[in-house]
């Protein structure tokens, strides 16, 4: 039913200011005569600007371009043995939902059809609070350390001197870093420009933690699978939809709601034991790496309806906030850096962009009773008459929440800056591209060619990404080392001689196999090998060249 009129018991039947006044004329400012200049005592009228120039609140950093939909989550498989979350308690429980999907780098209002991850963010009202999942379409991130969030999203963004988005700055950023290597494999893959937000997957990305009623601890990814299936569009598709419909997604989630025909999730869930993490050849908490699923199956869990569009674009999507801070109990952090940053960042952002109180706002707040000592502030519409706001008092009840389960984790280490021990950048962006047909591998290709053809990149680059798809699979490196004309790149490793010797007895290496093992690294087996016979001294850089992955390595030992 199309409304004209709001629905709120405030309503009146004629105009008023703010404050409720009757506006007898809305059509013409108050002048001295006709022609006479405008009076600054015509209160309504600078109300009525001074209201619209301030309409606008600070667009999101990142994902500044979505679209909202309400809904509910249902429970379809028991999983109480793995959590005590009570939302999911028992099949066939209800929660209500919002879900906002986004782009990430480009301006609100700009089209969604570039090719860019996008967001996929369901707020769970629960019994027990709210609890935000915030997940992209891909299942990794570029980066595995927040503290280059900022610099990867800067060089994502457009160029600060022209405001153009220009591939050569991001492949020149993660040229320097080749954990971003399995994520390019989605980027620059058929996934990278979605069809629209009803035919695309939705990941948690990040690993977090259930834990039961026992106390009992496992590691938790999760998957959104649509069940109208995955579809993306190529360029050419892209090009012509994005140039007639800058919101052609927005519309049709909108549209398909409107006629009945509600999109759908499956939700599934791989599980780990946090014992057993030492058996894989990659780190379970880095959010560069995918679980493989032949070895940590999905588990259904339940299912994403969306059935009502929203009331108000501004008041529920613009000022919808999400943050990975939002846990329930049965549901906990993990020790992923990206994740363990985040939980700060995120509401951190609401604060500035929404409002110290922001989580007031009835799309934020919880639907169920909650009470805090939390008072005042910038725009706090929340009347409270209590006298007592402290705690704890001999006058008001108010008590402590019985304990919930967290894991029991004992941490010991030093204060360290470093980077993860199971890198492995190269294994998993293989697989992936080894599993493709060959159309998708030369599409694939394709893009590669277009982006490393960009006149501003240099040939070093060049060649430092050839050299890492070699590494990845060396026929794709043959390929793009062919089709662009370039060499392996030389790349230079600076370790130290501690470094050196710490590997060598982790390793607990007495000779170097012929061959590069699985999980290490090839630059390291490299480095070990010049360390075997120099390690006790510094010489001069030597040049090696390992034929296992066709790419040559300068390793550089300093004092």
């Amino acid at each position: 039913m199309v409304q004209f009129r709001p629905s709120s018991s405030y309503n009146s039947p004629f105009m008023t200011t703010n404050t409720g006044t009757p506006v007898y004329n809305d059509n013409s400012s108050l002048t001295v005569g006709i022609r006479g200049p405008v009076l600054l005592e015509d209160y309504h009228l600078i109300e009525k600007l001074a209201n619209f120039t301030r309409e606008r609140i600070p667009e999101r950093v990142v994902h500044a371009r979505g679209a909202s939909a309400k809904g509910f989550f249902e429970v379809t498989h028991d999983i109480s043995h793995l959590t005590c979350a009570d939302f999911l308690r028992a099949p066939g429980v209800q929660t209500p939902v919002i879900v906002r999907f986004s782009t990430v780098i480009h301006e609100r209002g700009s089209p969604e059809t570039i090719r860019d991850p996008r967001g996929f963010a369901i707020k769970f009202y629960t019994r027990e609070g709210n609890f935000d999942m915030v997940g992209n379409n891909f299942p990794v991130f570029f980066i595995r350390d927040a503290i280059k969030f900022p610099d990867v999203i800067h060089a994502f963004k457009p160029n600060p001197k022209s405001h153009i988005q220009e591939s050569w700055r991001f492949l020149d950023f993660c040229s320097l870093l080749p954990e971003s290597l399995n994520t390019f494999a989605w980027f620059y893959d058929d996934v990278g420009i979605p069809q629209d937000y009803r035919h695309m997957e939705g990941f948690g990305v990040h690993t977090f933690t259930l834990i039961n009623k026992e106390g009992k601890v496992h590691y938790v990814k999760f998957h959104w699978k649509p069940t109208c299936g995955v579809k993306c569009l190529t360029e050419e598709e892209a090009i012509r939809i994005g140039g007639s419909n800058h919101s052609h997604a927005t519309q049709d989630l909108y549209d398909s709601i409107a006629a009945g025909n509600y999109p759908e999730w499956k939700l599934f869930i791989q599980i780990m034991d946090p014992d057993h993490e030492d058996r894989f050849d990659f780190d379970p908490l880095d959010v560069t790496k995918i679980w493989p699923e032949d070895i940590l199956p999905l588990m259904p869990v339940g299912r994403l309806v969306l059935n009502r569009n929203v009331d108000n674009f501004f008041a529920e999507n613009e000022m919808l906030a999400f943050s990975p801070s939002m846990i329930v109990p049965g549901i906990y952090f993990s020790n992923d850096k990206m994740l363990q940053t985040r939980i700060f960042a995120y509401a951190d952002t609401q604060r500035h962009r929404i409002g110290p109180n922001y989580l007031q706002l009835p799309v934020n707040a919880p639907k169920c009773p909650h009470h805090n000592n939390h008072h005042d502030g910038a725009m706090n519409f929340m009347h409270r008459d209590e006298e007592v706001n402290y705690f704890p008092s001999r006058y008001d009840p108010c008590r402590h929440a019985e304990k919930f389960p967290i894991p029991p984790v004992v941490l010991s280490g030093q204060r360290v800056k470093t980077v993860i021990e199971k890198e492995n950048n190269f294994k998993q962006p293989g697989d992936r591209y080894r599993s493709w047909a060959p159309d998708r591998q030369e599409r694939f290709i394709r893009r590669w060619i277009d982006a490393l053809s960009d006149p501003r990149l240099t040939a070093e680059i060049r060649s430092i990404w050839v050299s890492y798809w070699t590494q990845a699979d060396k026929s794709l490196g043959q390929k793009l080392a062919s089709r662009l004309n370039v060499r392996p790149a030389i790349l230079m490793i600076y370790v130290s001689v501690n470094d050196i010797m710490n590997w060598l007895q982790k390793a607990a290496l007495r000779t170097i196999p012929a061959s590069v093992r699985p999980e290490t690294p090839a630059w390291l087996v490299l480095g070990l090998q010049l360390a075997m016979s120099r390690c006790a001294m510094c010489k001069p850089a030597s040049l090696i060249q390992s034929a296992s992955i066709s790419t040559f390595l300068l390793f550089q030992p300093i004092g």
